[in-house]
């Protein structure tokens, strides 16, 4: 299995326990092709009604930057500014498409 077919199986599987569409809306945020601070994160998903707090927004991008391998981290500022790796960018859309 190449690394893409890995990404796509990992991202997959990271979908299908996404019950309340969480993931999947953060995901398409950063195919906008924008950094985000955490901060960002947090307010664009209460924004759109979502029930979430800022730890655990903290922690899904810290786990989507480890786990997943698909966001850099920029962590120069007194912010770490996170967005999708240019090289992963076809993976994430296709399987957003998909799913």
């Amino acid at each position: 299995m190449n690394p893409d077919d890995k990404i796509k199986e990992r991202l997959k599987s990271y979908l299908e326990r996404d019950e309340k569409g969480i993931r999947k809306v953060v995901l398409c945020l950063f195919l906008q092709d924008e950094p985000y601070t955490t901060e960002d994160v947090y307010t664009y998903l209460v924004e759109h009604g979502f029930d979430v707090s800022y730890r655990g927004i903290s922690a899904m991008v810290g786990l989507m930057n480890t786990r997943l391998g698909i966001l850099s981290i920029d962590v120069t500022g007194e912010h770490n500014v996170y967005s999708l790796k240019e090289g992963h960018r076809k993976i994430v859309k296709s399987v957003l498409d998909n799913y």
